[in-house]
């Protein structure tokens, strides 16, 4: 892992094709802008391990209720940014 220290308007490269940018930091939050091409999927951590438990849940005929719980502790639906 390698760990970076970063200024709002500073990026990053990984390998030639992607770029990570920092757009601002407030109040403990950072934004980022990633610049990639279409062929690489980027999700948010929390929608990955629902999207996998939710794979596991299924594989395991695990309950609506622990379905619902798992999205609820994963930050529950909400709008992407």
């Amino acid at each position: 892992m390698l760990i970076l220290q970063r200024k709002a308007g500073e990026s990053l490269f990984i390998g030639d094709e992607i770029e990570v940018s920092v757009l601002s930091v407030e109040a403990g939050r950072v934004r980022l802008a990633i610049d990639a091409p279409k062929s690489v999927s980027i999700l948010r951590s929390e929608l990955k391990n629902a999207a996998a438990t939710n794979r596991e849940a299924a594989d395991e005929e695990a309950s609506p209720l622990t379905l619902l719980n798992a999205l609820r502790d994963a930050g529950g639906p909400q709008g992407s940014e």
